[in-house]
């Protein structure tokens, strides 16, 4: 019986349900019959034989390669794709991988209005150097916020009020604060992280601006997490948002690109709320007023009761609970 050569049924095939190929059993078996056409079917071809053990590396080079086809395939969507096949993916929609960050935080400079302080440098109580922007302007009230990096890479904390030390005297500045805690580095994107983002991002050209101000933070470089929330109303809402009013939560990232971001997105005559105000020029110059809060940890407490059984010895029971068990 002569072999169609066409039709074998061994290859990897695309459908309109998307790419398949067989296993690597049910090639072995297609290649076992038809080796068995040309020898004979009273061929030996088991697994302790000579012929045996070509067909199953034939078999395994044809599974491999179905594998290999498959990944291809897969790799051309954001939605399973990974890797540096991901990473590439993304870019049609204008992003990139976030590599590995150093840890940031939001410092209170004061001192004379005016005061211009180019490559400044603090240090915390632990003597850890953090670089600011190139240049900061001190604003007319005598305080500016701006955002300094930590100049170890990892997770470098520093808590609420610990860098409160002038490392480049400049004439002009007088104090450094940082009023809450930094955002600590983080690791390079996981592929998971990063398929998320990609479906945040084909939201910033939306029908809604709320979407497209939610898209566009999380893509602010150092933007580790993020809630955006807004008041549509014509009254303060149950969150204490004003009337007409978005309000963004953000974590990580500079508090002038992010205020730049939001001021760049957000809908005409929607006011901005939140603890952190950073003024941003508009293309004419006109100063914009952006504001935006940082998280804060809030402790969380836990109750548990203890129940001592009856067959415990009263010697062995314990008058604080807690305490005997480290609870404390």
């Amino acid at each position: 019986m002569a072999l169609n050569l066409d039709t074998l049924g061994l290859s990897a095939t695309v459908t309109a349900e998307g790419i398949s190929a067989p296993d690597y059993q049910t090639i072995l078996d297609t290649l076992t019959s038809y080796f068995q056409q040309i020898y004979g079917s009273d061929a030996y071809l088991e697994p302790d034989s000579k012929d045996g053990q070509m067909v199953a590396l034939v078999a395994l080079a044809i599974h491999d390669a179905n594998n290999t086809a498959i990944s291809v395939y897969n790799c051309f969507s954001p939605a399973t794709g990974y890797g540096v096949a991901l990473t590439s993916n993304v870019k049609i929609n204008g992003i990139a991988r976030k590599g590995a960050t150093n840890s940031t935080v939001d410092l209170l400079l004061t001192g004379t209005a005016g005061t211009t302080i180019t490559n400044g440098t603090v240090k915390d109580t632990n003597n850890v150097i953090w670089r600011l922007p190139d240049s900061v302007v001190i604003g007319v009230d005598g305080t500016v916020t701006a955002t300094a990096i930590c100049s170890k890479s990892g997770a470098v904390a520093a808590p609420a009020g610990t860098i409160t030390t002038i490392n480049t005297p400049t004439r002009g500045w007088t104090s450094v604060t940082n009023p809450a805690a930094a955002t600590v580095g983080a690791p390079a994107e996981t592929d998971a992280e990063l398929r998320i983002r990609q479906g945040q991002s084909v939201a910033i050209p939306s029908i809604t601006p709320f979407e497209g101000v939610d898209g566009a933070i999380a893509n602010i470089a150092g933007v580790t997490r993020h809630k955006l929330y807004e008041n549509d109303t014509g009254k303060t809402d149950g969150n204490g948002l004003p009337p007409h009013s978005i309000s963004a939560i953000v974590d990580g990232g500079d508090v002038t690109e992010i205020a730049r971001t939001i001021r760049g997105n957000k809908g005409q005559g929607v006011r901005t709320w939140g603890k952190t105000s950073v003024t941003v020029p508009d293309k004419y110059g006109n100063p914009h007023i952006i504001s935006f809060s940082r998280p804060t940890d809030v402790p969380v407490y836990g109750k548990i009761t203890l129940t001592v059984f009856a067959r415990v010895h009263l010697s062995d029971r314990c008058a604080d609970p807690a305490g005997c068990y480290g609870l404390h």
